[in-house]
């Protein structure tokens, strides 16, 4: 097992840092969290011409092909620059739609996925249920749907939606059809949007049962967002230790203080920890399948609880310009808290990694 990058992962890595921290500095992340959409079309177009849209599509259906390393690399980098992308919503429903797509429904999404040219996201939570594609209440009738989904991200954005019903069943729905309905929702973290889903009669598309094969692409989805949360915590803390070096009582920068200086050492040991987790867990999705639905319930069973704990003692450390609207703080704890719920929170995936490891 060798944790470091090679030298194409080393050069995606330095490649989306340098693009991301340049297309969205603070002024640009808070100007579309208070915009409806959320993103623009022209940096839309800039993450898919760097052929990110199709990072996850094998190579013979026009798509890089590569693996869960590399998503984490570039979902670790989008969460340090807290880009406000329907990225991961679409990569997510791209995953489900290489593992279980039906030969019809490859042929015609997963080129223009790859591409950039459309969008997808999955529409997980029930009105009145749980979050796991396995306890939902939602069954077809036929070849129709009839549902509410809520906290559906980037829906509006969306040109296919993935929906999760009865039996682990997955259902192919076009966004354009008449029967689908979406409205904004107020979401906890304004950079990424989140959306109502209803339902009426619309032409249900299902894709293939294939259990296995989608509990690998959720797993991937669910390391994903662990990485993601690891750049904002790694960012947040940052912003901390650098105002620690600067802010001054008593003559004296409060890192100096042991109070200070011990909180950001602390910060430290929990990005680290989360990092060494989802890299591993990228690494077992990779090279060790058997290892990789535990290895992604541990990354993010961490990653939730230190991404809310690092970001919320970043703004200990600031004192009271942290809670302040005008610092850009709190958008880095909004994104942790809302990350650390989407898709299993840590109590999920803890009772996860316990029941795969037979206690």
């Amino acid at each position: 097992m060798n944790f470091d990058f090679n030298d194409d992962q080393r050069a995606i890595k330095r490649t989306a840092h340098d693009f991301l921290t340049a297309r969205y500095p603070a002024a640009t992340v808070r100007a579309l969290a208070g915009d409806d959409r959320g993103f623009t079309d022209e940096q839309w177009n800039e993450l898919a011409e760097l052929g990110w849209t199709g990072l996850v599509v094998p190579e013979a259906e026009g798509g890089l092909g590569l693996g869960a390393v590399e998503l984490v690399v570039i979902q670790e980098e989008l969460g340090y620059a807290l880009a406000p992308t329907p990225f991961f919503s679409s990569v997510a429903a791209t995953l489900l739609l290489v593992a279980a797509g039906t030969e019809a429904q490859r042929e015609r999404w997963l080129g223009p996925l790859a591409s950039g040219e459309a969008r997808g996201t999955i529409a997980l939570w029930d009105e009145h249920g749980a979050w796991s594609p396995d306890q939902s209440e939602v069954e077809a009738s036929g070849d129709t749907l009839t549902a509410t989904k809520i906290a559906v991200a980037d829906a509006a954005a969306a040109d296919v939606l993935i929906v999760a019903a009865a039996d682990g069943r997955h259902y192919l729905v076009e966004a354009a059809d008449p029967g689908v309905r979406i409205e904004p929702e107020r979401s906890l973290d304004p950079t990424r949007k989140l959306f109502k889903v209803a339902l009426d009669g619309v032409a249900a598309d299902s894709l293939a049962l294939e259990p296995a094969r989608i509990a690998h692409a959720y797993q991937t989805i669910v390391t994903a967002l662990a990485a993601e949360i690891v750049g904002v915590a790694q960012h947040a803390m940052e912003m901390a230790v650098s105002y620690a070096g600067d802010r001054k009582q008593f003559d004296r920068p409060i890192g100096a203080y042991q109070a200070v200086s011990h909180r950001c050492s602390q910060m430290l040991l929990e990005v680290e920890g989360a990092r060494s987790l989802a890299y591993w867990a990228g690494w077992a999705l990779d090279h060790e399948p058997d290892a990789a639905a535990r290895a992604a319930s541990m990354a993010k069973a961490y990653a939730s609880d230190a991404g809310f704990r690092v970001t919320a003692s970043a703004m200990q450390v600031h004192g009271g310009i942290g809670f302040t609207w005008e610092h850009d703080l709190h958008f880095f704890l909004k994104r942790a808290e809302a990350n650390a719920h989407a898709f299993g929170d840590a109590r999920w995936h803890r009772d996860r990694v316990a029941e795969l490891s037979g206690v």
